[in-house]
């Protein structure tokens, strides 16, 4: 097992500091590992697709888990997989999909590992209905600062600090999870466009229990009375019945005869260097105008394959290029219910800033999941991205970071470089719990990164 030291940073590119990176392939080698990796510790690492710094480690060891990716067992009638914690969730679809079965949660992209999405207990378009990836989650094997490997089961506090704790309270090594059945690999799709964030709002709030997944795109350059204007996004899994209806995309007959095939388009990747202030306030703002003109102001039972409806930006590899080399800031928060004015706040004070941000979305969350630092609770979720290099975006997220503190909000750690830590015992209760819990199970501070030292974790 090789150890390089290179430059790493997140998906935003904004941040990089060097690590020993080290490529574990067995439980032996991750044992060594660990148990070598130095004064400055080590983080484990996935595909990379995490914002900010969570996976980085200034001077550290960074362990790239993607070493480990075997699948070790499905049950096909109770719907389960035993996996290592490399395994992506692409593989994952590739492997399940054939035989019925699905993801319970995905992000906005596939190209995250196992580990990773217990890690930072990522959430999709279908927390109102399903919660956080790791409500699915039945048990994983977790090695500690102290060399053991332990079987981690639900309700127990060390299962509850790991998912969502970021990778600091160990390495996933496996994971058991439960899957999602379906009939074929398509989705039903109905869009719809709101007006401004009052309709959209209302629109989520009435007819969200009628669909397992739902996001709406908004456009945050529109003013006036269009301020909050959006494209809403609703589906659920086609069933089998569906097919014989017109409008399946590519040859119909193809998807009758293979209604669970996993295809995936792919496009060319921007080019490595792209000049700045490619992405400003007139490019977004005809992107958002066409994005916004084009959409259907009511459609439904549009039939549509799984990549193109839960991942359309994994077709262009290396898509944060757009952003240039400054990089790019994904700005992620929820806010209760019952605090709606301070949603429709920040949009306001977010447009009225004129941010050229072209991926803008909302969705609703339900019932929170029992990780420590579990980002969702119920309410709203707003994630926006914008250029690292925007004039005045420090003091403007200082500024909303201010908003949803205030009203009990929380930002998103996966999505964070730039948190005051003051803040962060506001917006994350059980913080105590999960630095004691942390301080007993890892004295020494064997995993640490980059984040977990920004933030005091």
């Amino acid at each position: 097992m090789s150890a390089d030291t290179v430059p790493v940073t997140g998906w935003g590119r904004t941040a990089p500091t060097a690590a020993r990176l080290t490529r574990p392939r067995s439980y032996e080698e991750a044992v060594a590992a660990v148990r070598g990796c130095g004064a400055r510790g080590g983080i484990p690492r996935g595909l990379g697709r995490a914002y900010g710094d969570a996976a980085q480690n200034a001077g550290g060891a960074v362990f790239d888990m993607t070493g480990l990716d075997r699948v070790h067992a499905i049950d096909a009638d109770g719907g389960t997989v035993l996996c290592d914690a490399g395994v992506s969730l692409h593989r994952l679809m590739e492997v399940l999909l054939p035989l019925g079965w699905f993801v319970p949660v995905t992000p906005g992209t596939r190209h995250v590992t196992v580990g990773g999405a217990i890690g930072a207990d990522v959430h999709g378009r279908n927390h109102h209905v399903s919660g956080s990836f790791s409500r699915h989650v039945l048990s994983f094997e977790l090695l500690t600062a102290d060399g053991e490997i332990r079987t981690v089961r639900r309700d127990t506090p060390l299962f509850d600090a790991t998912t969502g704790g970021m990778g600091l309270t160990g390495m996933i090594l496996t994971a058991t999870v439960q899957l999602q059945p379906v009939e074929t690999s398509l989705m039903s799709v109905d869009t719809e466009r709101a007006r401004d964030l009052d309709d959209l709002m209302a629109r989520l709030t009435a007819t969200d229990h009628a669909y397992r997944y739902s996001v709406a795109w908004i456009d945050l350059l529109a003013r006036g009375a269009a301020t909050g204007r959006a494209v809403l996004t609703r589906g659920n899994h086609a069933p089998l019945d569906a097919l014989r209806a017109s409008g399946t995309p590519g040859r119909g007959t193809r998807a009758r005869r293979d209604p669970l095939a996993f295809r995936t388009p792919r496009f060319p990747s921007p080019p490595a260097f792209l000049p700045e202030g490619l992405l400003n306030r007139t490019t977004v703002g005809l992107f958002n105008e066409l994005w916004y003109r084009k959409a259907p102001r009511a459609r439904t039972g549009r039939l549509q394959r799984i990549p193109a409806f839960f991942h359309p930006l994994d077709g262009v590899p290396h898509w944060n290029r757009v952003y240039g080399r400054g990089g790019l800031v994904q700005y992620q928060f929820v806010v209760g219910h019952g605090h709606e004015e301070a949603l429709h706040r920040i949009v306001r004070r977010v447009s009225g800033h004129r941010c050229p941000s072209f991926l803008a979305v909302l969705k609703r969350f339900g019932d929170a999941d029992p990780g420590w630092l579990s980002f969702p609770v119920p309410g709203w979720t707003l994630a926006l991205d914008l250029p690292a290099r925007l004039p005045g975006l420090g003091p403007l997220l200082d500024a909303l970071d201010d908003e949803v503190a205030a009203v009990g909000g929380r930002v998103c750690l996966a999505k964070d470089s730039r948190l005051r830590p003051e803040l962060l015992a506001t917006m994350y209760p059980r913080l105590d719990d999960f630095r004691a819990l942390r301080a007993e199970l890892d004295p020494r501070g064997v995993f640490t990164s980059d984040l977990s030292r920004r933030l005091a974790l």
